[in-house]
């Protein structure tokens, strides 16, 4: 059975969508079996992985309304992962399922059709608590938090642990914070410093020791399509997301297989 994790911030601009993407290229060249599933409708996942949102056959929004299986909706992405993709229309879910019985848990039925063929199924959440937020919350065994070392970083990750506190008393008791990540990081920075100590003293093992640093060639990628992982291996950006990959497989103490 997979581990379900989604990539959360409430907070926009924090580096989600590059993690997401970037984590499930590094567990795929780690050999293991992931699903990313793209639940922004603004669609940079399905982008940043080669996959053109404009003419993709399924997306997750038909999958979340029920016209279609999680299997005849994913699409093989470069670097030998699938990908849910989604685009604008996935903004009309959220309308529609307010009808649903049992509507924050529409995914989480849909992915357990599936979860037993991958290893990891991760979960590019769009940037506020919505219902399709709800449902990754719902669905995930986890949560990987990625943050900049920031002024308003420590108020906005407070906010989203309630969140996931709450999610986990009252919908998914399964749920829990994996790690924090932390992201386009410059060491340069005072502040950063200070915010990564703070990090640290407050939350312990659940911060990754694994630090992506800001980088160009990562900032470069999504325009050509390509995860950061695989479109310069050479990059502090890139080797910062493969060990961050490693470290994820370590952490959970998974087998890579041969």
């Amino acid at each position: 059975m997979a581990k379900v994790f989604c990539i959360a911030n409430q907070k926009g601009g924090v580096g989600k969508t590059t993690t997401a993407v970037n984590l499930a290229a590094g567990l795929a060249m780690a050999k293991q079996r992931v699903l990313l599933v793209d639940l922004d409708p603004q669609g940079n996942a399905t982008m940043g992985c080669g996959i053109d949102k404009r003419s993709v056959k399924h997306t997750v929004y038909q999958v979340l309304v029920g016209m279609v299986g999680v299997a005849e909706a994913t699409v093989r992405a470069e670097g030998e992962f699938d990908v849910l993709a989604a685009n604008r229309e996935l903004a009309g879910a959220e309308v529609e399922m307010v009808e649903f019985e049992d509507r924050e848990i529409k995914l989480r039925e849909a992915i357990s059709e599936v979860d037993d063929q991958y290893d990891f199924i991760l979960i590019d959440c769009p940037p506020a608590l919505s219902l399709l937020t709800l449902n990754a919350l719902c669905c995930a065994n986890g949560v990987v938090i990625p943050m900049q070392c920031e002024y308003y970083a420590l108020e906005g990750l407070s906010d989203l642990v309630n969140t996931i506190k709450q999610v986990c008393k009252n919908l998914n008791p399964n749920l829990t914070i994996i790690g924090l990540l932390r992201v386009m990081y410059d060491p340069r920075m005072t502040l950063a410093q200070q915010v990564s100590a703070q990090l640290e003293k407050h939350f312990g093992n659940k911060v990754f020791k694994t630090i992506i640093p800001r980088n160009v060639r990562l900032a470069e990628a999504p325009s050509y399509g390509v995860p950061g992982v695989l479109f310069d291996k050479t990059s502090k950006g890139a080797k910062a997301y493969l060990d961050f990959a490693n470290e994820m497989v370590d952490r959970l103490g998974l087998p890579i297989a041969a």
